[in-house]
């Protein structure tokens, strides 16, 4: 019996000419005497295709993502940390990318979040002239490649719009060389650039904007080391719009006087979930894994993590903060949830479903939790918290790795709730406050406060490895906005204030 379905598109020839190719193979070896095939070699080293239909672009830039050797800091399946089309997920919802696709806009958005360094631009707004320039200089060497987004009807090809990476580009034939990931439909070939930039002209009809090409690249160091906002949380809309719009009238319409004031008005306001918004990101490791031990790599990632907690906590605006919550009975905690022990619990459920492969399972639960400190062999303390987790009659050990600027040695299991080590309030609330755009703060009218303000949040002021957090969540929280506007794909470029 037949079996519906399609298997393969024929490739148009021309324009295209297939890799495997007899001219494809010469156009190859061509392009390498003239090393414009640089970045192929790790690009091909993670082709993939695309688990949907509608996946093109989430394939395309989990693929630049591992090229690139970016960390997710997250666990893919088992104990590796890889990306993966399932884990880009913050800018739109897997379900909805698989029914429609994602715009040009968001896959942006995805990659900024996802901690790259990169560069868009609408085909409108460009020339084939800045578009051929980088693509030579991304295809001359591996730190940097160009995901391009075009309509297939210029290529003469089946379908609609499309995402792919550049591979490589051949000079005399002016020609690029398309990873295409859809490769159940079409294998990698050579396209003339004149035919590509032809493609990426086209409008995309969701969003009313010409389709484009962005230059992702790895930054100097790996952003939201210890911090991430997060939109998984239903409310995260409400929350980014009280951030970046409510607050600061809020503050235009108070008449503060001091800095405690400031706060207040902020905090008072703030939707009670909003510890939602704002996540620390912690390491996990099945008990088995490396039993006290720690590897070369997670004491250097720790390291940097307490660093940063210890540089929040040496702020200016981290004193005001604490002595606000000090003295304020509006946001004390409302029982064991704040507390390392509950925190800790919930992480380790989190990690065994991620450990286990099971993301979004609810039959986890975090039957005890132990916080365990020791010195290492270089006499630095390190806090741990191991979590039992139970799935049935099944059970796990799983470790936290907790950064803590206390030097203290201790062992308190979960019976002791009132543990306050790290994340607490006052370092999260810090890091909010300076994260927000320094337009939040425009409204206050006493001009000596406002001086006062501009110091304590200026990112000028902050100590390297804190400025690169803040700037890193400042610009997720303007991305999330642009995304809850429906404006991402408007103004790519626009700075951030």
């Amino acid at each position: 019996m037949a079996t519906a379905g399609l298997y393969r598109r024929l490739l148009p020839c021309p324009p295209a000419v297939e890799f495997a190719s007899s001219q494809g193979k010469k156009l190859f070896l061509e392009s390498i005497q003239n090393g414009t095939m640089e970045g192929f070699y790790k690009l091909v080293s993670y082709f993939q295709t695309q688990s949907e239909p509608a996946f093109c672009g989430l394939a395309s830039l989990s693929m630049v993502l591992n090229a690139l050797a970016i960390d997710p800091g997250r666990k893919w399946k088992g104990s590796w940390r890889w990306f993966d089309e399932s884990m880009l997920d913050c800018c739109e919802p897997l379900e909805t990318v698989k029914a429609r696709g994602i715009t040009f806009g968001k896959l942006v958005c995805l990659a900024h979040c996802a901690g790259a360094k990169v560069e868009a631009f609408h085909a409108s707004h460009s020339s084939i002239d800045d578009f051929r320039k980088y693509v030579i200089k991304c295809s001359m060497s591996d730190d940097c490649y160009v995901i391009s987004s075009y309509h297939r009807a210029a290529l003469k090809q089946t379908g609609i719009g499309h995402f792919s990476p550049i591979g490589g580009y051949h000079v005399r034939r002016d020609m690029a060389l398309i990873l295409d990931v859809a490769r159940f439909k079409y294998p990698p070939h050579w396209i003339p650039l004149k035919l590509l930039w032809e493609g990426m002209n086209y409008v995309d009809e969701d969003t009313g904007q010409s389709r484009g090409f962005m230059l992702v690249s790895r930054p100097h160091r790996e952003p939201g080391l210890l911090y991430t906002l997060s939109c998984k949380h239903e409310s995260w809309i409400n929350i980014a719009k009280f951030l970046m719009d409510d607050a600061p009238l809020l503050l235009k319409s108070e008449d503060a006087k001091d800095i405690h004031q400031v706060i207040s008005i902020i905090v008072a306001s703030l939707p009670s979930n909003f510890e939602e918004f704002i996540k620390w990101i912690s390491e996990i490791r099945r008990r088995e894994d490396g039993g006290p031990s720690l590897s070369a790599e997670e004491k250097a990632r720790l390291a940097i993590k307490e660093e940063v907690l210890k540089q929040v906590q040496e702020t200016g605006l981290f004193k005001h903060v604490a002595s606000f919550l000090a003295s304020s009975c509006s946001r004390q905690a409302s029982g064991d949830g704040d507390t390392l022990p509950f925190i800790a619990a919930s992480v380790c459920c989190q990690g065994a479903e991620i450990l286990g492969g099971k993301p979004s399972s609810s039959g986890y639960c975090c039957r005890e939790t132990c916080m365990k400190c020791w010195k290492a062999e270089d006499d630095k303390p390190i806090t741990m918290v191991s979590g039992t987790v139970v799935n049935g009659n099944t059970e796990q050990g799983v470790d936290v790795l907790i950064p803590s600027s206390s030097g203290k040695l201790c062992c308190i299991c979960s019976k002791s709730k009132y543990i306050r080590v790290h994340p607490a309030s006052t370092d999260v609330l810090t890091v909010l406050l300076l994260s927000l755009p320094s337009t939040t703060w425009a409204g206050i009218t006493d001009e000596q406060l406002l001086t006062e303000i501009h110091g304590l949040v200026s990112i000028e002021n902050l100590p390297t490895l804190l400025q690169e957090e803040v700037l890193h969540l400042r610009h997720q929280l303007h991305l999330l906005k642009r995304c809850q506007e429906g404006k991402v794909d408007e103004d790519l470029g626009a700075p951030l204030s």
